[in-house]
């Protein structure tokens, strides 16, 4: 199978967890989300990290070679100094 695009990986997400935000970019081998989620309400930064792991489910072990990611509930991201910087305009 070819390396996963960062499209690849964002719809993975996408498919497990209902994102208010989420913004993929990588290599094909390393990637880096940010992740804004509801359902991070509550749950520490290993819990959330957790919940992203869930929702790509095998992909993680069998097609993803590393992922760094920034998961943040929507008030989080509401007053995030990055969220200008990665925001799509």
């Amino acid at each position: 199978m070819s390396e996963p695009t960062p499209n690849d990986v964002q719809r993975f997400i996408a498919q497990g967890l209902d994102c208010e935000h989420l913004e993929v970019q990588g290599d094909g081998q390393h990637f880096f989300a940010t992740i804004v989620c509801a359902a991070f309400e509550g749950a520490s930064r290993i819990k959330r990290h957790q919940m992203v792991y869930q929702a790509l489910g095998d992909k993680m072990r069998a097609e993803i070679h590393a992922l760094s990611m920034k998961t943040l509930t929507p008030a989080e991201w509401a007053v995030s100094p990055d969220k200008a910087s990665l925001q799509h305009h």
